[in-house]
């Protein structure tokens, strides 16, 4: 199964969106939708800070799946790196 993750993100001064698809195992998703899902975007967001060599100011504004679902606060407590 697959979901669709949009970003909004901060860094160096500018707000900008990444958005896309992304695979989920299907049994977990149906146990936890909103989890897996942020697990995923956080993973996402690994890559972009990464990529984008991110600054000291780097940070999430809003995380949404499936246009509905906001999941900030979830992915944020994936991990307290932000």
């Amino acid at each position: 199964m697959n979901i669709n993750i949009k970003v909004y993100l901060h860094s160096k001064g500018t707000k900008f969106l990444q958005s896309g698809s992304f695979p989920v195992p299907n049994a977990k998703y149906t146990e936890d939708p909103d989890w897996i899902a942020a697990v995923a975007a956080y993973e996402w967001i690994q890559q972009i800070k990464s990529s984008y060599a991110a600054s000291k100011d780097f940070r999430i504004d809003h995380v949404v799946y499936n246009d509905a679902n906001d999941i900030t606060e979830l992915v944020k407590k994936v991990s307290p790196l932000f």
